[in-house]
């Protein structure tokens, strides 16, 4: 029998936002997905250090998602060593979980840099990849995504979010989702200046940065 689909969604989450929770939440009814786990990495290799150190980014994810169903923190990446590359996350997955499909959560900026990924041509057969785009944004052409990531996926591609609950991995599907404008960048920055990110954060996480002052003043808590 098909089993629901599990969500990976991955990220530095520095901090955590209503875009990413928007997001989530779509994939999750939309693609009837069991949960999607939010996996905070430990050592980006793509981007540059975090600001706030992972136990504030722990704190503040469990406070955005407490109540929410369906969404869920994973803090695996931040209790192992080295660079937190997907594919040994996506491993570690399978291991746990066997045949059940998983689905690895993407943006489009994402996927299109996936070529830079660390053994990124196993990612596929580990997971299903769900790519979230802007409705009308970068449609396939002739059936086919741009770039090497978009070439190499091209065989994978589907259009019915069903057929990710017939397999535990290897298909590719681009949902449309409500994208909002709002990166954890800009939030910093608005810190920084003194400003405030209410509605732009759930509540309980702004508490906590305000409280913290880590985006002002950065320092271990």
């Amino acid at each position: 029998m098909p089993q629901q689909p599990l969500g990976i969604f991955g990220g530095t989450f520095d901090p955590i936002h209503l875009g990413h929770l928007r997001t989530a939440h779509e994939l999750l009814t939309s693609l009837r997905l069991a949960e999607v786990r939010f996996v905070p990495s430990r050592l980006p290799p793509h981007r540059p250090p975090t600001v706030a150190p992972e136990a504030l980014r722990l704190r503040m994810l469990e406070a955005a998602l407490e109540g929410l169903p369906g969404l869920r923190v994973d803090g695996r990446e931040l209790r192992r060593p080295g660079p937190s590359f997907m594919v040994d996350t996506l491993l570690s997955f399978r291991a746990e979980v066997g045949v059940r499909p998983l689905c690895l959560l993407l943006g489009l900026d994402a996927f299109l840099e996936l070529p830079t990924w660390e053994r990124w041509r196993e990612l596929p057969e580990l997971a299903h990849i769900v790519v979230a785009r802007r409705p009308g944004f970068l449609e396939p052409v002739a059936g086919q995504l741009p770039g090497e990531a978009g070439e190499f996926a091209s065989s994978r591609l589907t259009t019915d979010p069903g057929d990710l609950a017939k397999s535990p991995a290897g298909r590719v599907l681009v949902q449309d989702v409500t994208q909002l404008e709002i990166s954890a960048s800009a939030i910093r920055e608005l810190l920084a200046a003194g400003g405030d990110p209410r509605f732009l954060v759930p509540e309980s996480v702004r508490d906590l940065m305000v409280k913290t002052h880590i985006y002002a003043h950065p320092k271990e808590v």
